[in-house]
């Protein structure tokens, strides 16, 4: 599992993907997630807007596994 450290309390699961390269642009997302099966803390979310949190578990089957790490206190 990689660790994802974000700066923010929150980033969505468009900006995770492109993150993580599953997906070239933000633009791609929405086809990504009708076509893949994405799973965060163990259950299917196709929203490309869903906030991940520090602790969240994101699955992205091909790609990897990878939990959100935030800013200290949150």
């Amino acid at each position: 599992m990689q660790d994802i450290k974000i700066d923010e309390e929150f980033i969505t699961l468009g900006q995770l993907l492109k993150v993580t390269d599953a997906i070239s642009s933000g633009g791609m997302a929405k086809w990504f997630l009708q076509e893949n099966a994405v799973y965060i803390n163990g259950e299917v979310d196709d929203r490309r807007g869903r906030k991940l949190r520090n602790g969240d578990i994101v699955n992205i089957p091909g790609c990897g596994r990878f939990q959100i790490v935030g800013p200290a206190g949150q």
